[in-house]
C-alpha cells in the first residue's frame, strides 16, 4: 500500500531553518535544534498511511522557537496500530538530553499514542499532543490530571471532523486545551498534499501549518 510522501518543497524549507537538524535514521525523522536544547522532547506518530517525513515542515518551527526535540516513528506499512508501543523504543534509541517527553500523532497516529500514554509506557509522559485525532474512552486519560493535554482541529477536517473530535471531548482530562485552527482542513497538519475524503481548506498549507506551530509553540511554553 502506498503510503502517501512528504512534498518535496516544504521538506527543503524546514531542513533550510538554520536552528533546526533534520536527520533521518532507519526507525525514525528526529529534529533536533541547532542551539541549546530545552530538554523537552515530543514523540510524535504519523497518521495512517503518511510517512514520518511529511510532518517534518510541521515541526520545524516548533522545534526552532522552543529548543524540543521530536522524534517521528516510522510504522510498520506505516500504520500505527501495528505498532502502538513504538515510542518506548524511540525515546530509549534518540532520548539521550530529554527530561520531559510529550507523546502525541496525527488522526490515528493520534489515537494510539493516547491509548499508549493511558497504558503503561517505559517512560514518563508529561502530556499528550493531538492534530486531528482523538483519544478513545479505553484510553484512559479523562482522569489523569497528572497529563498536560492538547488537542488541534480544523475547522473543515473531513476526517477528523470537528463533531467527532467534540463528542469525544470527554475522554481527555477536564482541563485539557481544546483549539479549533479556522479554515484547515485534515491534510494540512502535515506536508503530503491532498487525501481522499478531506475536507475543502480555506486557508492555504503554509497558513494552517503558522497557526498549527503557533499553538503548539504556545502550549510546550506554558507547560
Amino acid at each position: 500500500m502506498t503510503p502517501h510522501r512528504a512534498e518535496a518543497q516544504p521538506l527543503a524549507q524546514a531542513s533550510a531553518l538554520p536552528g533546526v537538524r533534520i536527520g533521518a535514521a532507519d526507525d525514525a525523522v528526529v529534529l533536533e535544534p541547532e542551539g541549546t536544547a530545552s530538554g523537552t522532547g515530543v514523540v510524535f506518530y504519523p497518521g495512517a498511511r503518511v510517512e514520518a517525513e511529511a510532518y517534518a515542515a510541521s515541526w520545524a518551527p516548533v522545534v526552532e522557537a522552543t529548543g524540543a526535540t521530536v522524534v517521528i516513528p516510522r510504522m510498520p506499512l506505516h500504520l500505527a496500530v501495528l505498532d502502538p508501543d513504538r515510542a518506548d523504543a524511540a525515546v530509549a534509541e534518540h532520548g539521550a538530553g530529554v527530561r520531559r517527553w510529550y507523546l502525541g500523532g496525527h488522526s490515528l497516529g493520534g489515537a494510539m499514542a493516547a491509548a499508549h500514554a493511558g497504558g503503561e509506557p517505559a517512560f514518563p509522559v508529561a502530556g499528550v499532543v493531538l492534530w486531528g485525532s482523538y483519544a478513545t474512552e479505553g484510553a484512559g486519560l479523562a482522569d489523569r490530571n497528572d497529563l498536560a493535554v492538547l488537542s488541534v482541529s480544523g475547522s473543515e477536517d473531513g476526517l477528523s471532523d470537528p463533531a467527532a473530535i467534540d463528542a469525544n471531548r470527554g475522554h481527555l482530562p477536564e482541563d485539557a486545551v481544546t483549539v479549533e485552527i479556522d479554515g484547515m482542513n485534515h491534510a494540512q497538519f502535515g506536508a503530503y498534499g491532498d487525501q481522499f475524503g478531506d475536507g475543502t481548506a480555506r486557508i492555504d498549507a503554509p497558513a494552517a501549518r503558522s497557526a498549527l506551530a503557533e499553538t503548539v509553540i504556545a502550549f510546550l511554553e506554558q507547560h
